[in-house]
């Protein structure tokens, strides 16, 4: 986070594939991991060579920085959903071009003497990622952002507006570079008669796609993996919170609810 406001990259031992219309384009074991300033998550920046598709300059510029970015604490950052056409280091958009695949403004190359040659890529602009012969989901992974998951025996309770939502003394926390921790309580222990299964689902690179639960007034308020990857096995089938949007009870003490980019804003 102390260098949130620089141009980062790290050199990765992985070999890195993508896939577009049904074709890798690109294959690169001289990947690196990009972070422009203020993003809080990775792009991959592959060499120029290793990129089977046609790259020609964007027809659309590069898109206006959001005039009220998410927060992590007190502190603006951009999180993936701010898309990856807004830049904040210099260099050119390019539109990626494959059969009769086009994804403009999907790769970034960059103005800067270390990564001459080297383009960013959108992670979403494409079908399918691979580190290794691996499925990569969401972004890319960050080398140095990690998951922890704690058992505990520390009573939860979570309500929103006085009710009750869940109660459990067999929370597993699961502590996340940057994040909140987040208690992951049995099923049994939460009032799943309040809660409605919902439409969203959304992929974290670290556990894996999550669904959701809404009560009646309150949207997609908590999440389970059903199947998570392994670093996140142990959290299967269990239920969290946002901690951003409940009124959190541990060990007798209220928490604060804490400003992330999923605070209500």
């Amino acid at each position: 986070m102390g260098n949130l406001g620089r141009l980062r990259y790290e050199p990765i031992d992985k070999r890195i594939r993508a896939v577009l219309d049904g074709r890798t384009v690109v294959d690169t074991g001289r990947a690196v991991l990009l972070w422009e300033p203020k993003r809080v998550v990775p792009s991959y920046a592959v060499p120029t060579g290793d990129i089977d598709a046609e790259l020609t300059p964007a027809a659309t510029g590069r898109q206006r920085e959001p005039a009220t970015p998410p927060q992590l604490g007190q502190r603006p950052v951009y999180d993936p959903s701010v898309p990856f056409s807004v830049h904040t280091a210099e260099g050119e958009p390019l539109d990626i071009s494959v059969g009769g695949a086009s994804r403009p403004g999907s790769a970034f190359a960059l103005t800067d003497d270390e990564l001459d040659g080297y383009v960013a890529l959108d992670f979403g602009a494409f079908d399918t990622w691979y580190e290794e012969d691996e499925l990569n989901v969401s972004h890319p992974r960050d080398p140095f952002h990690r998951i922890e998951i704690v058992h505990s025996s520390r009573p939860v309770r979570v309500e929103l507006d006085g009710q009750v939502l869940a109660e459990s003394s067999r929370p597993y926390l699961l502590f996340e570079s940057m994040l909140p921790v987040r208690y992951y309580l049995p099923a049994e222990d939460v009032a799943r008669e309040l809660l409605a299964p919902s439409d969203t689902h959304t992929a974290c690179a670290y556990k894996g796609q999550a669904s959701y639960l809404s009560l009646p007034d309150a949207p997609d308020i908590a999440w389970t993996y059903t199947a998570p990857l392994r670093e996140a096995a142990e959290v299967k089938d269990r239920i969290a919170f946002f901690n951003e949007r409940v009124d959190l009870v541990i060990d007798g003490h209220p928490v604060p609810r804490p400003i992330t980019p999923w605070s209500k804003r």
